[in-house]
């Protein structure tokens, strides 16, 4: 008996009022991803202020960035190759 496997894209997906940015460390190939959320403006005694947006940590992975081509058949990108390599602790 065989039986085939339809394999369904993911749903690209953004969450509201906020978008997804990427933090570079001391390596440009190695990005944090980071969710920045807008802030309503809160009230004061002085009228409305406005809020600077907050970066959180993002765990959503490629699926929520839409800058990203995703192909689930190709499986994720090899993004810290090279530095894993470079750290020469590996056969």
């Amino acid at each position: 008996m065989t039986k085939s496997t339809e394999i369904q894209e993911p749903n690209v997906s953004t969450f509201p009022g906020s978008r997804k940015v990427y933090v570079e460390g001391s390596r440009p190939d190695v990005r944090v991803a980071m969710r920045e959320i807008q802030l309503s403006p809160s009230s004061g005694r002085f009228g409305e202020e406005e809020n600077a947006p907050v970066r959180v940590y993002d765990t959503s992975g490629l699926y929520t960035d839409t800058e990203e081509a995703t192909d689930i058949r190709r499986g994720l990108p090899s993004n810290r190759y090279g530095w894993i390599v470079e750290r020469g602790d590996v056969e």
